[in-house]
């Protein structure tokens, strides 16, 4: 299984409290705790030339992990349209946290994205609406986190196809925060926790979340449908 973790790592070089959070980027931090499941695992960050999403890269990825947050405009039409490709044809797709405005998500989903949120050091506590799902295997009844950023309802997405979490806030807010889509042939995962000035992306239940879901991600194989015109199975006989 080849998985690339993609992420702006622009916070880390801008910010010394992300920095010293995330000294190797939250790419780094993402790509070491998936590497402990022996995927190969690799990184690419927006500066790179095609912000490292060459055909190459894409075409050898089996499933794509995407942090992104303040920079989401730099991201190319071009490169976006190359994501959103690979996933219809089969490419799995794990969307972290701020990544709900990501161009990529945004076209996949055909919708705003928007959702209300506050930096306030809020608790948030995960609850696991479905706990026969592969994603949510290995967790108990929820997760608790001791600071986070709040997201809240109204989330601009379409009906997921599976409602895996939903966060409580201390605020008073919820939030469907883990929830599964299907796009041609490729599985989409978003999974709402970390943001950038807490170090939610050490915390191993998060971990364990992200683990199952680059898992569940991958496509299996299934057969390509067959499309345009085609020609009949039987015999047509015309009176």
């Amino acid at each position: 299984m080849n998985v690339l973790v993609w992420n702006e790592f622009r916070h880390e070089k801008e910010n010394d409290v992300v920095a010293d959070i995330y000294p190797e980027g939250i790419h780094g931090a993402i790509a070491e705790f998936l590497g402990e499941d022996h995927a190969a695992v690799k990184t690419a960050t927006l500066d790179e030339e095609e912000h490292g999403l060459t055909d190459e890269v894409l075409n050898e990825t089996d499933v794509l992990v995407w942090w992104g947050h303040k920079a989401h405009d730099e991201v190319s039409e071009e490169v976006a349209e190359k994501v959103k490709q690979r996933v219809l044809d089969g490419m799995g797709l794990v969307v972290l946290h701020s990544a709900h405005f990501s161009k990529p998500f945004k076209k996949l989903m055909g919708t705003s994205c928007d959702l209300k949120w506050r930096e306030a050091d809020d608790k948030e506590r995960i609850w696991v609406v479905d706990p026969t799902h592969p994603i949510t295997e290995g967790l108990g009844e929820y997760i608790d986190i001791e600071k986070e950023e709040m997201y809240g309802e109204h989330f601009d997405i379409p009906a997921p196809d599976e409602l895996l979490f939903v966060s409580w806030f201390e605020g008073g807010e919820v939030f469907r925060s883990g929830a599964t889509f299907r796009r041609g042939r490729g599985k989409i995962f978003y999974f709402r926790p970390g943001h950038e000035t807490y170090p939610t992306y050490y915390h191993k239940e998060v971990q364990k979340v992200i683990k199952n879901g680059v898992k569940w991600a991958v496509n299996n194989e299934t057969p390509t449908p067959i499309y345009g015109n085609a020609q009949p199975l039987e015999t047509i006989t015309k009176k």
